[in-house]
Order: structure tokens, then sequence, then C-alpha cells
């Protein structure tokens, strides 16, 4: 969360593994994101290329800056899945101040984390939003 909202954002890359999955379901208690529409799906390469287009000094929906700011709690280690990933939830709030307007986000969050070496590294990254099944607007930033 710190390393997104401080836009250290090849740092963030960087924590996730080559195989590595950032879901957002576009309906409550989605069961996969082959069976319905998402609002993200997103592997390395479509993280690597948002990331490219949120940094380039030319992006016009970037000028000014997306800011963020997170609040992340009741985190919770639920133990291991059957792939040996550490499972964990989490609950968060984010405010995003875009184009002059803030927008605020709020959901739960579950991640998979894989161990590597002596750290970790996020295997598959879910966030549950709130208000999933709202009409949105452009989701510029990584929740």
């Amino acid at each position: 969360a710190r390393l997104l909202d401080q836009r250290r954002l090849d740092e963030w890359l960087a924590l996730w593994s080559s195989d590595g999955m950032y879901w957002i379901p576009q309906q409550h208690g989605q069961q996969s994101p082959y069976d319905h529409i998402s609002l993200a799906w997103e592997d390395k390469m479509l993280r690597e290329v948002r990331v490219k287009r949120l940094t380039n000094a030319r992006n016009w929906s970037q000028q000014p800056v997306t800011r963020t700011a997170r609040l992340v709690g009741n985190v919770t280690a639920a133990g291991y899945d059957a792939a040996g990933s550490l499972v964990v939830h989490s609950v968060f709030q984010m405010t995003e101040w875009r184009k002059g307007e803030p927008r605020q986000w709020a959901g739960n969050m579950s991640h998979k984390l894989e161990a590597h070496g002596d750290s970790w590294r996020i295997r598959f990254k879910r966030v549950d939003l709130v208000n999933c099944e709202a009409v949105q607007e452009s989701i510029q930033v990584f929740i």
C-alpha cells in the first residue's frame, strides 16, 4: 500500500511472482474471472503496461498525477492454500485524487503469497470493491 501511495510502482511490481495475477471482480461473490466480466484481470505484462502508461510524462490522463492514500486493516493470515501459498485477508479504504476530484474506494482484499527466499512474492491479489457492480469511471490506479 505504501509503495502504491508513494508511486514507487517499479518496486511494487518487483513484489510479484512471475505468474502473479491481479483481479478486481465486477460482481459480489464472483467465483471466476473467466465466467463473467471483471473490472481488472491482469498478469505481469498488463501490470507493466499500466505502470508504463501511468508514469509516461505525455499521458494526458495523469496531468496532474493521480494521488492516493490508503488505510489497510483487519489483516488476517488465514493459513495456506493447496498450492502452499499463504492466504492473507484485509479490508481497505482508499482516497484517490484525480482531476481535482476525490474518489473513494473501499472493500476487501485477499492476497496469496509465495515464499521467495527470506521474503514473499504476491502470487494473487483479489480486490472485492464494496461498489463493484456500480458503473465505474476508468480505474487509473492499482487498488
